[in-house]
């Protein structure tokens, strides 16, 4: 079973735009990669245009063939996206007026990044909490 989350970015208006990515979005795995990998607004808006993610890695890589990802030791670093790789439609991301329109609604995860800094919540936390390496270490 997939432990999906949501990854997005408040803009100056308050507005958010997010992708949803099916697996391994628990802090350990999703939290530590955002942190570590993807600590800029620019590179954070890279990862956001490949829209919603089959699976989050270090780098977000290049198209290749989805069947072949995981035998492929170059791609197993880069992202799995459902438009460039697996040629599937309807999965950009998705843009919401507000943070709490954001929050409405998404699965296990969501992390944010606001003001140049990642945050995350889940259904049992409620709250946006600063992300650390701390988080990272267990979920």
């Amino acid at each position: 079973m997939s432990t999906h989350s949501y990854i997005g970015i408040e803009n100056t208006d308050g507005s958010v735009e997010s992708i949803y990515c099916h697996s391994d979005g628990y802090l350990s795995h999703n939290g530590r990669v955002l942190l570590t990998s993807y600590a800029d607004e620019r590179k954070v808006r890279e990862l956001l245009a490949l829209g919603d993610l089959s699976f989050l890695a270090e780098e977000i890589g290049e198209f290749h063939d989805y069947r072949s990802h995981w035998d492929n030791p170059k791609a197993k670093k880069w992202c799995l996206s459902f438009k460039r790789d697996r040629g599937e439609r309807d999965v950009e991301g998705k843009h919401y007026t507000d943070l709490v329109s954001w929050l409405d609604g998404w699965g296990c995860y969501a992390y944010l990044f606001r003001e140049g800094k990642w945050y995350w919540t889940s259904a049992r936390v409620k709250d946006l909490v600063p992300l650390t390496l701390a988080d990272t270490e267990e979920d």
